[in-house]
């Protein structure tokens, strides 16, 4: 029988110790997933068993893991897939080949803090019906505006897996991932994941001293753009959970405060000319942003035209979204 919060009771009559399951899927990023699971390896609480998924990888993973499988240091199952099927199916065989009571998600470019395992499983406590997320702080500072990281310092609403921890209790309770929704299309899942636990009573914590660093990626400007056109499928987390578009939407509609500040200036740019009074209050508080955003990341005035572009084919893949779903987003 596997041992853990709800298995019964030893001859002592205590409850015996929770166990705890590292999960994580991957695909092509072998030097990320080194450094990750020498992260899982230095954790001053040991994970029971550390699951990895490799989703379809063509590049040295498979040379990666075998060095570490039956090392003597992780104790490390691999999953391996012969074809890339997507990160909500790879999460999803990794958690249901787990046997942990508690189920920790991080991603393959992370890299997690010696206190990672003990700060989610204390926060989590042994209780069936919380979840934990934890602190995620990006690699670089201020890498440049044609990167990509994750930083969440508080309780997001997205809830990305980089570092969530489920008991695997609840994880049972509500189905898992929707596999059949979110397929190959990476983003959504995780989100779509922690709303129906929400919505099935269960009660998210914040655990501060539950740290992963994200590495940052340089997609470049054509990358970042084709990054912001593949949110139509994420977005679906969004039309299903009221609750979610009410703790992350604008004014109801609005994703991020950037597009309402864009549909914005859009109106006021196709309105007369001859109401410039109108036409300038509308625009000029978006104008000031990608100004703002050029100075920031280095590249002055001459970025603002790249980051319009990049508000508008974003503010486009959320619009297809609410298009398909029937909910009004933009």
């Amino acid at each position: 029988m596997r041992r853990g919060v709800h298995a019964e009771r030893d001859t002592a009559g205590h409850d015996p110790t929770p166990t705890v399951s590292v999960v994580v899927a991957t695909h092509n990023r072998a030097e990320d997933l080194e450094r990750m699971l020498g992260g899982l390896a230095a954790q001053e609480r040991k994970p029971d068993e550390v699951i990895v998924v490799d989703d379809g990888s063509t590049d040295s993973t498979s040379t990666v893991l075998a060095g570490h499988e039956g090392a003597g240091g992780l104790p490390l199952r691999v999953v391996r897939r012969p074809d890339a099927a997507g990160p909500a199916t790879a999460r999803e065989d990794g958690w249901r080949a787990s046997t942990g009571d508690l189920i920790a998600f991080t991603d393959d470019d992370c890299v997690p803090r010696p206190g990672w395992l003990a700060g989610a499983e204390a926060a989590w406590a042994g209780r069936p019906d919380t979840f934990v997320q934890g602190r995620t702080d990006p690699e670089e500072e201020h890498p440049g505006p044609f990167s990509r990281s994750l930083s969440v310092d508080r309780l997001n609403a997205a809830f990305p897996t980089c570092n969530m921890a489920y008991p695997r209790e609840l994880l049972e309770r509500i189905g898992g991932f929707d596999t059949e929704t979110y397929g190959r299309d990476p983003g959504g899942e995780d989100c779509d994941l922690a709303w129906r636990a929400i919505e099935a009573g269960a009660r998210p914590v914040f655990a501060d001293d539950a740290v992963v660093r994200h590495a940052v990626t340089h997609p470049g400007p054509i990358g970042k753009l084709r990054i912001a056109a593949r949110w139509t499928t994420p977005m679906t987390a969004y039309a299903r959970h009221p609750g979610l578009r009410k703790a992350q939407f604008i004014h109801w509609i609005f994703w991020k405060d950037i597009h309402y500040l864009f549909v914005r200036a859009l109106i006021g740019f196709l309105l007369p000319t001859r109401w410039s009074v109108l036409r300038n209050w509308l625009m000029y508080p978006y104008l000031k942003n990608v100004w703002a955003r050029g100075r920031l990341e280095g590249g002055g005035p001459f970025l603002a035209p790249y980051f319009m572009l990049h508000d508008l084919i974003e503010v486009w893949a959320v619009a297809r979204a609410g298009i398909r779903t029937r909910t009004p987003m933009l």
